[in-house]
């Protein structure tokens, strides 16, 4: 049997950064907890951002993955929104990184197809699902639903990514 391995998906945002934390064994999934990180709009961005670091810096002490996925990004509104998307992404990648934990990405469309089955799922599709698949689960926002969402991902796909690696290694 696989050995459980504890894993955060995060779904990066400068308002809400949604987080959420499973346990997967082989094929079994377990639901351990999930949240948002918010930052105080009125702030200047540079306090958004710490606000973001310190909180998942905080839900990285209180859960203890041992694996990170973050999902990518896709903005197609004005330079500046995705400017500041890009840099709380930043902050999303680098906590964990700074943590010691090696951060995986997923293209919004993988995770949804890997969840829903259909690349172009809307959020309540995939909400529907995360209470299908972790029965448990009380997301009570989209941002935190996304973000199981991404660790689900990476369950399924960490495996294949690991195989890649020691392909290329080899080499």
């Amino acid at each position: 049997m696989a050995s459980a391995i504890r894993i955060l998906g995060i779904d990066p945002g400068l308002r809400r950064t949604g987080w959420g934390v499973i346990v997967s064994e082989g094929s079994k999934l377990s639901f351990v907890a999930c949240g948002c990180v918010e930052s105080e709009g009125a702030l200047p961005l540079g306090r958004r951002l710490r606000q973001l670091h310190e909180g998942l810096h905080a839900v990285i002490a209180a859960h203890r993955p041992l694996e990170v996925a973050v999902e990518e990004t896709f903005v197609n509104r004005d330079p500046q929104s995705a400017l500041k998307l890009g840099q709380a992404r930043g902050i999303a990648l680098v906590v964990p990184a700074l943590a010691g934990l090696d951060v995986a990405e997923y293209a919004a469309n993988l995770v949804k197809k890997t969840v829903v089955g259909v690349g172009h799922a809307d959020k309540k599709q995939v909400q529907a699902m995360i209470k299908v698949l972790l029965p448990r689960a009380e997301t009570g926002s989209a941002d935190a639903a996304d973000a199981l969402a991404v660790a689900i991902c990476h369950a399924q796909h960490r495996g294949m990514k690991a195989l890649v690696a020691g392909m290329r290694a080899a080499e």
